[in-house]
């Protein structure tokens, strides 16, 4: 009987964890979200969106990292119960890139 309660707890506590960067998706962006940019335009959108991704995939990193920690310590995923969780602004930013670059492609910049 405490052999599935503490499985059921460790599945409970280990979904709510923050992800890893590279395991977030991106975030659907229009499809024209950046049609009215020039290619010069786009590559300085591009430039702040890969900044900022860089920014906050560090972010989840260590969102994660004090996630796994805190679990193993206490069994309490600090990082996303205290905010620390950035997937939605990783998920946005790497939405940007994905949609600057295909307009990039589409404008033949």
């Amino acid at each position: 009987m405490i052999r599935p309660l503490v499985a059921a707890v460790a599945v409970v506590l280990l979904a709510g964890c923050a992800k890893r960067p590279d395991a977030i998706t991106p975030m659907s962006m229009p499809a024209n979200a950046y049609s009215g940019l020039s290619c010069a335009q786009l590559a300085s959108e591009h430039q702040k969106s890969s900044a900022a991704l860089t920014t906050v995939s560090q972010a989840q990193n260590n969102a994660a990292t004090g996630d796994a920690v805190g679990v193993f310590l206490i069994g309490v995923p600090m990082s996303s119960t205290f905010g620390g969780d950035q997937e939605g602004k990783v998920a946005q930013h790497k939405g940007e890139i994905v949609a600057i670059e295909a307009m990039q492609k589409n404008k033949g910049c």
